[in-house]
């Protein structure tokens, strides 16, 4: 028989804010594989996992999340990553892979699945969708992300500071992560196009170490790199001026 590989969104931090689909993924698979950058420390799928699942059923597989610059020995490990899983998948019925947010989501899982589907020909894939770190701010911070016909864009500032500021330009509310390291860029895009006063940001959102502020309160400095920002739509006419 086939074995299958599980992508299990586990939220942006809170482990209350796994699904119950989540947590039974979790319980029902053989093994449950986390991602963990080289340094070794525990990352934040790894502690949302642990509070559903004993320790000597997680798997932590070295991915070098951390590896911006040097394109070979980010693909190395990916490509040790790959046969690592696809060894678990060899020995087990069921394997899940525990990802932070969704799985479908600028996960890792969509390359980890990629890899499988080459490696190990017929594994089964599916993935149990997760809350997002835009739903949480959102919720923690009262910000609404969309109403009537306004357009919702989510952007990557990894992609280049110019694709946010194209956005903010646009209509509807717009959505951007991983921003730490180009904080400055950021509040200077806000600031250019008009959107700085209504915006919010947040990391560690669900954690001890959580932090919500206002855009307006970037100073330039630089922020924890899974830092999500939201600045809504404008909206004019009272309530309900978009339904």
């Amino acid at each position: 028989m086939s074995s299958k590989l599980t992508g299990v969104g586990v939220g942006p931090g809170d482990p209350e804010l796994v699904t119950v689909k989540g947590v039974n993924a979790l319980r029902a698979a053989e093994v449950v594989v986390v991602p963990v950058m080289d340094t070794g420390e525990r990352g934040r799928a790894e502690a949302t996992v642990l509070h559903y699942v004993p320790q000597d059923k997680v798997v932590r597989v070295v991915f070098a999340l951390n590896e911006r610059t040097d394109r070979e020995r980010r693909e190395a490990a990916w490509d040790a990553a790959g046969e690592r899983v696809a060894g678990l998948l060899r020995a087990h019925a069921t394997v899940a892979f525990a990802t932070i947010g969704d799985p479908n989501v600028y996960s890792t899982f969509t390359y980890l699945a990629q890899t499988i589907a080459e490696l190990v020909p017929g594994t089964v894939v599916e993935t149990v969708p997760g809350i997002t770190a835009m739903q949480d701010l959102a919720a923690r911070s009262g910000a609404v992300l969309t109403e009537g016909t306004e357009p919702l864009t989510l952007v990557p500032v990894t992609a280049g500071a110019a694709v946010l500021k194209d956005a903010l330009n646009g209509p509807g509310t717009v959505v951007a992560y991983k921003f730490g390291r180009q904080a400055a860029e950021v509040a200077e895009a806000l600031r250019e196009t008009g959107r700085l006063d209504d915006a919010v940001w947040g990391s560690a959102l669900g954690l001890e170490s959580e932090s919500i502020r206002p855009a307006a309160e970037l100073d330039g400095g630089p922020l924890p790199y899974l830092s999500t920002l939201i600045a809504p739509a404008r909206r004019e006419g009272g309530r309900g001026g978009k339904l």
